[in-house]
């Protein structure tokens, strides 16, 4: 839990669901600044025999925190964000019927139906994912494998509108969940594909609201539970890339060519000048659907979970010196490691020349894997004027030092803000009059490590062979 001292102006209150961890975030919308900042990890439930969601321990332990936090009767809006691939099926009583975790592997047993089912790439520029990673992946396994739980289903909430139903008691949909790798959504065309019409789950979907939009005031019973204002507004919310793609916004509008890298359990780099007809659906790059409905060229890979899979369960802090080892050691991580996703698909993580590293040189060796694939993954994309870093990743002592050296030309700066999602929503709030704190930005140096462009260079003729 983190609780700054703070002058009394009006606060922003983010639920931020990532895949890993669930956060409440209230800001400062005066300054822009967070005040306080708590999580928790999510864990998946079981339910019809496949993970699930665990919605109702998240939505107790937001309510719980809620009540307890400081400050709560200055919260006047109630901003959801949530990952992408994520939805909640209710019945016609507002009971939830499914909720499914896209990890799961009970999605492979209607794969190959699947494949034959689902739009192409030229429609959607939504990849083929792993397991539930295609939304319209999941919805198919329900109707074909449990039909008489999918026949229930009144509305398909995308994650973040659910949030927003559970606290105003308003239905919507919003454009940049749909547009996420969902196989659900048209980006060139703003409508449904042709997959959720022919299907008929479009028309599941609540309808339609921008996610600055205000659904309503905040549900009599939340403010009971809370002890909120009732004149809390709740607004429709947003995918949780595109809420740091907002919060950079400002600088696309002003004629920069911008790249931002979002990071967490994914690193999703999504870039305002990108050719769309640059992406590969086999390199897993698609075009995301920002808040104003415009489809944003992104690549993206679970960078996140393949640096805790090879820097290990220490979680050491990585140092210069560490690196150094590690780079004339010429010990090197070798995608991939995570199963979902990435620009190199259908290939097993290892760790060649290893010996016996410590924990901080496995930290080390993370933060150079993680940079060696980014710097991948911008090249894919075309390049950029600028490139900005939010989220855990902006945090580490090595990582943006490394992209820097990989690409000196590159303008590359990193977030003020551990979570680039709180500002995307202070900005879905505020608009045009959000503070210039809240997105502020520091340059990143390149880290003077001998050997570093050789290794990059040998790293990639292994992964390229």
């Amino acid at each position: 839990m983190r609780s700054v001292a703070s002058t009394v102006h009006d606060l922003i209150a983010v639920l931020d669901v990532g895949k890993t961890n669930a956060k409440l975030s209230l800001v400062d919308a005066a300054t822009g600044l967070p005040i306080h900042v708590v999580q928790r990890a999510n864990s998946p439930t079981e339910s019809l025999s496949m993970r699930q969601l665990d919605v109702a321990g998240m939505e107790h332990w937001f309510l719980g925190q809620l009540r307890d936090c400081p400050g709560r009767e200055r919260i006047t809006a109630l901003v959801p964000v949530a990952h992408g691939a994520a939805c909640v099926l209710v019945d016609d009583h507002g009971h939830v019927i499914a909720a499914p975790d896209y990890e799961d592997t009970c999605f492979r047993r209607t794969a190959s139906e699947y494949e034959r089912e689902r739009a192409p790439f030229a429609e959607t520029l939504s990849p083929r994912l792993p397991d539930g990673l295609n939304l319209g992946a999941q919805l198919y396994f329900l109707e074909t494998r449990h039909p008489q739980v999918f026949a229930r289903a009144a509305r398909i909430f995308p994650l973040p509108q659910y949030w927003a139903w559970r606290f105003s008691g308003v239905s919507a949909s919003e454009v940049s969940s749909l547009g996420a790798h969902s196989d659900l959504w048209c980006p060139v065309r703003n409508e449904f594909s042709s997959l959720a019409r022919r299907r008929g789950w479009d028309k599941l979907f609540p309808p339609l609201q921008p996610a600055t939009a205000t659904l309503g005031l905040i549900d009599d019973r939340i403010a009971a539970l809370t002890g909120l204002s009732a004149d809390c507004r709740v607004f429709c919310g947003v995918h949780d890339s595109n809420a740091s793609w907002l919060a950079h916004l400002r600088d696309v509008r002003n004629g920069a060519a911008l790249t931002v890298i979002s990071s967490g359990t994914w690193i999703i780099a999504m870039t305002s000048n990108g050719d769309l007809s640059r992406l590969r659906e086999d390199r897993d790059m698609l075009a995301n659907v920002n808040v104003f409905s415009s489809p944003v060229a992104t690549a993206r890979f679970m960078g996140g979970r393949e640096y805790a899979a090879i820097a290990g369960p220490e979680n050491a802090t990585p140092s210069l010196t560490d690196l150094e080892r590690v780079i004339a050691a010429r010990v090197m991580a070798l995608p991939s490691f995570a199963e979902a996703g990435g620009p190199f698909p259908g290939r097993v993580g290892r760790i060649v020349a290893e010996a016996k590293l410590s924990p901080g040189e496995r930290a080390a060796l993370a933060s150079l894997y993680v940079a060696l694939v980014t710097d991948v993954v911008l090249d894919l994309l075309g390049e950029s004027d600028a490139i900005v870093i939010d989220g855990p990743f902006a945090g580490n002592p090595l990582y943006a030092g490394i992209l820097k050296a990989f690409r000196p030309g590159a303008n590359i700066s990193i977030s003020n803000l551990a979570s680039g999602a709180a500002a995307g929503a202070l900005a879905l709030v505020l608009g045009e009059s959000t503070p210039a704190a809240s997105v502020a930005v520091h340059a990143v140096t390149a880290l003077p490590v001998a050997g570093l462009i050789e290794y990059r260079d040998a790293w990639r003729a292994l992964v390229e062979r």
